[in-house]
C-alpha cells in the first residue's frame, strides 16, 4: 500500500518513515526540505507545503492512506520560544487534506495530535496544564484541537492518536492505550514507540478511533 507521510523530517516523523519502509509501504512524503530525507527504492519525496493544495495533490496522488505527524513547531524546545510555523499550520494543512482525500480515495488517516487536547487536559498534570496555559506550547494545542474536530467531523476513516511527553529512549516497551482516562496514562512514551503505534494503525479494522498511549 502507499501512503502520505507528512512530518517525515521532524523528530518523531523520521521513526514512523523509517518503519513505515522497513514494514514494506511505499511511502510518499511532502517535505519543505526534501534534502533532509533519505534516498529509498520504495520512498517518493516531493517539496512543498500542505497548506498549498497543488504541492498536497501532488504528493497524495496514488496513496489510500495518510498518516500525519505536523506540529507547530518553534525556534527552540524553550516553552516560551518564538513559533516557526503559523499558528494554524495543523487546521489550514488537514482542511486541505481533507477536501483532496475523497478524491484521491484514501481508505485511513492516522493522525498524531497529544494529549491534553480537548476532554484529556484535565488528566494531564497541574503544571502541564500552566505552562500549556501560559506559553507558546498552547497555539499546538489550540490547533491540534482544530484540526481533530475537522477530522471527526469529515467521512473519513481515521485513528486520532494522543501521545504523552515524547522521549528519545529507543528501548522497546509495551503500549499502554488508554480512553477516558481509564487506565491511567503514564507521563512519557518513546518517540519511536510512538512511530510503531501509528504506522500498526494503517492495519487495524478499527474506525474512527481516539487513543491516548503511553509506555506501559
Amino acid at each position: 500500500m502507499k501512503l502520505l507521510l507528512l512530518g517525515a523530517t521532524g523528530r518523531t516523523g523520521k521513526h514512523v518513515l523509517n518503519y513505515a519502509l522497513e514494514k514494506g509501504y511505499h511511502v510518499s512524503c511532502l517535505a519543505r526540505k526534501p534534502e533532509r530525507l533519505p534516498t529509498h527504492h520504495n520512498l517518493s519525496v516531493f517539496e512543498g507545503n500542505p497548506t498549498n493544495s497543488v504541492d498536497l495533490q501532488k504528493a497524495m496522488e496514488g496513496c489510500k492512506a495518510v498518516v500525519s505527524v505536523l506540529n507547530i513547531s518553534r525556534i527552540s524546545d524553550f516553552p516560551w520560544a518564538n513559533l516557526r510555523t503559523p499558528k494554524t499550520f495543523l487546521s489550514d494543512s488537514m482542511a486541505n487534506l481533507i477536501a483532496l482525500a475523497e478524491k484521491n480515495t484514501i481508505n485511513k488517516f492516522v493522525l498524531c495530535s497529544a494529549w491534553g487536547v480537548r476532554e484529556t487536559r484535565n488528566d494531564i498534570p497541574f503544571w502541564f496544564r500552566w505552562t500549556i496555559k501560559y506559553s507558546n506550547i498552547k497555539y499546538a494545542y489550540l490547533d491540534h484541537e482544530k484540526q481533530e474536530e475537522l477530522l471527526r467531523k469529515s467521512n473519513i476513516n481515521h485513528t486520532i492518536v494522543r501521545p504523552v511527553g515524547l522521549t528519545n529512549f529507543n528501548k522497546k516497551i509495551d503500549i499502554l492505550e488508554s480512553k477516558n482516562n481509564e487506565p491511567k496514562p503514564q507521563l512519557f512514551i518513546s518517540r519511536k514507540a510512538v512511530a510503531t503505534f501509528l504506522v500498526g494503525c494503517l492495519d487495524s479494522e478499527t474506525k474512527r478511533k481516539i487513543v491516548t498511549i503511553s509506555n506501559s
